[in-house]
């Protein structure tokens, strides 16, 4: 790991452990990411194998953090636009030598207490994974030169299941984790609806989408890592929800 990653490392909680959200400020810049810079050949010779598997990926813009600071709760960061295929090479590094991804995890949860969780459609780049609804910061959330990563819940949340997390009760607390370079901010939503009528809503979304991103969804009601296909990222704050915050 570079000298930057470790000078940003120094603070962080212990990976996978949960932690309240005291602010975030995630500035966006603009031109490129030095990851960018230094991959754009080999991210592009890697998106040709990557469509050539999956022609339905679309190589659209997310933003990637190059400065990332947790420090008492308090997330800062400074990121750039990067092209998908970029980011899809980043995530193929081990061990990466630059770069963090920060994204928001909604968390819905339904009136007798089961976790909504959606499974992603085969022709997705996270195809089979099981996780809440969300989605990558792009474009669309940055407002001043600043991300809005609730404003990106809501709106992933709405795009791929339907759900309307402005209207749910909110919890006023948001936590954050991290996952090696990967921080996961989340937030509990909970709804007035059982799981079985989350469930039956999410699945009359997908009948109307002509091409819905997701291709399944589960009522999670227990933290057993092997329940499910679980994205990486989901297990942290399930182990926290159903054993540690009650």
């Amino acid at each position: 790991m570079n000298d930057l990653l470790c000078e940003d490392h120094l603070n962080w909680p212990p990976e996978g452990l949960v932690f309240p959200v005291r602010g975030i400020d995630l500035r966006v810049r603009d031109g490129d990411h030095p990851f960018h810079r230094a991959n754009a050949t080999a991210a592009a010779a890697n998106w040709q194998r990557e469509i050539a598997a999956n022609p339905a990926l679309f190589d659209g813009n997310v933003i990637l953090q190059e400065r990332l600071t947790i420090r008492d709760g308090l997330i800062a960061g400074e990121g750039f636009l990067i092209p998908f295929s970029t980011f899809l090479w980043w995530r193929k590094q081990q061990p990466r030598r630059s770069g963090y991804q920060i994204f928001g995890l909604p968390v819905p949860i339904s009136s007798d207490g089961a976790i909504i969780a959606i499974r992603m459609a085969p022709y997705t780049a996270n195809a089979g994974l099981v996780y809440c609804p969300a989605g990558s910061l792009d474009r669309d959330d940055v407002v001043d030169g600043r991300c809005d990563i609730f404003a990106n819940m809501v709106r992933e949340a709405g795009e791929e299941t339907g759900l309307d997390l402005t209207a749910a009760q909110v919890d006023p607390q948001a936590y954050a984790f991290h996952v090696g370079e990967r921080v996961a901010v989340f937030q509990v939503f909970r709804f007035p609806l059982s799981a079985d009528a989350m469930l039956e809503r999410i699945a009359d979304h997908m009948r109307r989408e002509p091409e819905p991103e997701i291709e399944g969804v589960v009522a999670t009601r227990s933290a057993e890592p092997s329940a499910h296909r679980y994205y990486a990222a989901m297990l942290p704050m399930l182990d926290w929800f159903f054993n540690k915050s009650r």
